[in-house]
């Protein structure tokens, strides 16, 4: 059984989906859809740069998205239909949106107009300066919320990210941060590394933002979607529009449970995750599921070795 993947932020880089798009007509549809939709040229951003602004939350996420859906076109426009091929979709945070996508619950163009809604009500949510995240390696969730308690203090100390079984992220006040980094080792972690982010995602401070989501979802909701989806928030699986609708606005200020979704695909039947437009969660599955087969399919001969494969 396959599970399509969908990666989050931090995937951005300069000239994706560059490649795809010279190569296939479909690739550029996609990009031409999603320009058109945020009245911007976000192809030519994604494809020539500046990479500050492409970081950008507004820009990141979106661009992110339209390279996912671009390979996943291009896989369904070569007869590798996902409904077909695969069990089930997950994506990781903004990854959701693009799974629901590529699972018929959105259109293109409302994908990337949320993704924009939600990026700058996510960057806007907190001052700059005032949150922060940071990355713990060799953390298992139970250290890392140990830590979270001792480094909070009265401020907002999070796990924002359970993402594999050597990696939590946690996200909160700048301070509350900066302590958790300060005391990782005395909590058995093996490195603590502060991230260059711009807001703290996925915690309580990202209140204002789910509000936002709750308008903008209640204006523009998931239709049904033809695949399962397992959501980050619960890491179960979820069928029904009206429910996931509700799990996307708690996934704003919720954990992403990374780990636990994977096991509970595996747990599900699935052997072999397929990660569409980037090489960020494949690692990560690794390690969770070693057992497992992992495939990243970003260029056009990625998706030509994947349509012999499956």
């Amino acid at each position: 059984m396959i599970a399509f993947v969908f990666p989050g932020q931090g995937s951005q880089k300069v000239g994706m989906g560059a490649q795809l798009a010279q190569a296939s007509a479909a690739a550029r549809a996609v990009f031409e859809e999603v320009d058109e939709a945020l009245s911007q040229h976000l192809s030519k951003l994604m494809r020539e740069g500046p990479e500050d602004e492409l970081t950008l939350t507004a820009n990141a996420q979106p661009a992110i998205m339209a390279n996912a859906l671009a390979v996943a076109r291009v896989l369904e426009e070569g007869g590798v239909k996902l409904s077909e091929k695969g069990a089930c979709v997950a994506g990781h945070s903004l990854g959701e949106y693009s799974a629901l996508a590529a699972a018929g619950a959105f259109s293109l163009a409302d994908t990337a107009r949320l993704l924009r809604i939600r990026g700058n009500a996510m960057q806007d949510a907190v001052p700059v300066g005032v949150g922060a995240m940071c990355a713990l390696l060799g953390a298992d969730v139970e250290k890392a919320q140990g830590l979270a308690d001792a480094a909070g203090e009265g401020q907002v100390c999070e796990v924002a990210n359970d993402n594999d079984p050597g990696q939590v992220v946690l996200s909160g006040h700048v301070e509350a941060i900066d302590r958790a980094v300060a005391l990782a080792k005395e909590h058995g972690c093996k490195r603590a590394i502060k991230l260059p982010v711009s807001a703290p995602f996925h915690c309580s401070l990202m209140e204002p933002a789910a509000q936002a989501m709750d308008a903008a979802l209640a204006a523009t909701p998931p239709s049904a979607f033809h695949l399962p989806l397992y959501a980050n928030v619960t890491a179960a699986e979820v069928t029904d529009a009206a429910s996931e609708r509700d799990l996307l606005v708690q996934q704003i200020t919720g954990r992403v449970r990374w780990r636990e979704s994977v096991l509970a695909m595996q747990a599900a039947g699935v052997t072999h995750f397929v990660e569409l437009g980037g090489k960020v969660l494949s690692p990560m599955i690794r390690k969770i599921a070693p057992d497992s087969a992992q495939t990243s399919v970003i260029t056009m001969d990625d998706i030509e070795a994947l349509a012999k494969e499956i």
